[in-house]
């Protein structure tokens, strides 16, 4: 896991500038865990490693440039927004 989550975030770090690798790593832990834990609280089987990083990945390439804005109250993403 410690390789798909390096990985994972050093893709992040070139999408969005603004997030050095400690934050994209947060990101890339907080949203791999968020789209586990939904998944199976809606009832989906387990889809395994590979079927949660093909989202991640789908999520950086679609929201990456911006995460640094997104608007929370979820305390695991909240300290990353980035203050003005």
């Amino acid at each position: 896991m410690e390789d798909r989550f390096d990985r994972l975030a050093r893709i992040l770090t070139a999408k969005n500038e603004l997030l050095n690798y400690d934050e994209a790593r947060t990101w890339i832990e907080g949203l791999w865990e968020d789209f586990e834990s939904s998944r199976a609280r809606a009832g989906y089987e387990y889809g395994g490693k590979n079927k949660t990083e093909e989202m991640v990945v789908q999520w950086i390439n679609s929201f990456g440039p911006k995460l640094h804005e997104y608007e929370t109250s979820n305390p695991k993403f909240k300290h990353l927004k980035k203050k003005k």
